[in-house]
């Protein structure tokens, strides 16, 4: 049973940004690291579910970043720690993204996901009709087929933007380029799929 101070710093921890959180699990605080990962869960979940086409392995491959992150979290944290706030977010979108391509690469054909967010999102909505959900599907792959056409710089920038939700800043540091190429790149992808079949939302 969890005792009262326990559950008050659980949720100390909850309310505290990622900076303070890699700051707690280097001074050795285990716990912070686990809100770390319910934080950035259905983040990573939806970036990796764009490169694969079954959904346990997109489970895989976030189980995976985290053990990942896991490993490097005290080499990493402390080189944060030591030069300004911990970009954590950044850098585990660029370890799950880092996966799904290789998990592409090896053989697994590269198909985007656009509406797959989490485990939760493919679960059919009870009160959509079966002509609604077949013509939601038709969309689906009409959207998964013109994203494969898109240039992989603009392919990643709009996983980035449309599935992670990430701001321009945090995809410029991710992918290595200026805020401002990937705001153009972002507007390109989203010119193209808009004309050939409607572009997808963005998550706010």
């Amino acid at each position: 049973m969890v005792s009262l101070p326990a559950r008050m710093a659980r949720a100390g921890l909850e309310r505290a940004p990622d900076e303070a959180l890699c700051r707690a699990f280097l001074e050795g605080e285990p716990a912070a690291f686990e809100v770390l990962v319910t934080r950035h869960r259905s983040l990573v979940f939806s970036l990796v579910r764009r490169y694969v086409t079954r959904p346990e392995d997109a489970a895989d491959l976030v189980q995976s970043a985290f053990l990942r992150a896991l490993e490097a979290s005290r080499r990493v944290f402390a080189r944060f720690t030591l030069s300004g706030p911990a970009p954590f977010r950044a850098w585990l979108v660029r370890i799950a993204l880092n996966l799904a391509k290789n998990h592409a690469r090896q053989g697994q054909r590269w198909r985007p996901v656009l509406v797959a967010s989490g485990p939760d999102d493919m679960v059919e909505d009870p009160s959509e009709s079966a002509q609604d959900r077949l013509e939601r599907a038709e969309r689906e792959r009409q959207v998964r087929a013109e994203v494969l056409t898109l240039p992989r710089r603009q392919r990643e920038v709009l996983t980035l933007r449309v599935d992670g939700g990430l701001a321009f800043k945090d995809i410029a540091e991710t992918l290595g380029i200026t805020e401002n190429n990937a705001k153009v790149q972002f507007h390109h992808a989203m010119k193209r799929l808009k004309a050939r079949v409607g572009a997808p939302e963005e998550k706010h």
